[in-house]
């Protein structure tokens, strides 16, 4: 506990600082382990890189709260750098539920963790207000009693609903309601950015590396941002490199894609040298 302690505090001051951090998001124990190697100072988990890893959609149905969770011990475990993680919805719509999801992360070895407010129902996709707010305030007051740094997404402008003012509404709510860091992707351009940054009281999150303007770190921590996540961009640039490769030797027949490929030396270097002996 002292370690994941450690963990807690150097994840918190990050989001102290005058300038923004990034925080990138690997899918596995092997991605996490060559962006530790990088000199990053906290990763992220994203269920859209993991989903994708396994054959699947990224959505509310692909993966259990189980599976997300194994997944993000098994990069917890795979780097000594703080590990925030993607929770989804908080795996139901019941505050106790979400409450219940941030101890279990916990005890997964995270330090961090975000709840959104997007319901996955096509016809009705964002939680009413007071309800999200209910869910955040009790995944708040589990994450009090650990050492865990509770991000809140405000999911409007992912489900078709541009309304900047709601989503300021709601992540001041979210904030009052006892959230670390605020979060609303999709955010369509540096004015919307800085805006949010100017209405809010907590550290705020931005992703690059998906649709839409993207903009430099320096770019944003000027406008107030504080943490930078790629979500799934990593997988998918990792997932095009291969689609790039395959669709050169099915063409082609030719390898050049192997001169940008990582050296099978360094790989070796970079990943677990433990060896098993109950190999059966």
């Amino acid at each position: 506990m002292a370690e994941q302690q450690a963990k807690f505090e150097r994840l918190k001051a990050l989001h102290q600082r005058d300038e923004a951090f990034v925080i990138p998001n690997p899918w596995d124990a092997g991605s996490a382990r060559i962006l530790t190697s990088l000199g990053f100072e906290a990763l992220a988990t994203t269920s859209a890189g993991y989903a994708f890893s396994k054959g699947k959609r990224d959505s509310f149905a692909s993966l259990t709260r189980r599976e997300i969770l194994d997944n993000a011990g098994e990069i917890v475990d795979a780097t000594d750098l703080p590990v925030s993680a993607d929770l989804e919805d908080g795996f139901g719509a019941a505050p106790e539920i979400c409450a219940e999801t941030i101890r279990l992360a916990s005890a997964a070895g995270l330090v961090g963790g975000s709840i959104e407010d997007a319901t996955g129902d096509t016809a009705r996709p964002i939680y009413e207000l007071s309800q999200a707010v209910e869910r955040v305030q009790a995944a708040a007051e589990a994450a009090r009693t650990l050492p865990f740094l509770l991000t809140a997404r405000a999911e409007n402008f992912l489900w078709e609903r541009p309304d900047l003012d709601d989503t300021i509404r709601r992540l001041q709510a979210f904030s009052a309601a006892g959230a670390d860091v605020l979060y609303a992707p999709g955010l369509p351009d540096i004015d919307a950015i800085r805006t949010v940054c100017a209405a809010v009281d907590k550290p705020v999150n931005v992703v690059m590396g998906l649709k839409g303007p993207r903009y430099s770190v320096a770019e944003l921590s000027a406008a107030g941002v504080r943490r930078v996540s790629v979500g799934g961009s990593f997988a998918r640039a990792a997932l095009g490199a291969l689609l790039r490769a395959a669709e050169e030797v099915r063409s082609s027949g030719t390898f050049t894609y192997a001169a940008d490929a990582i050296p099978a030396v360094t790989l070796s270097q970079l990943m677990s040298q433990e060896k098993r002996d109950d190999r059966n």
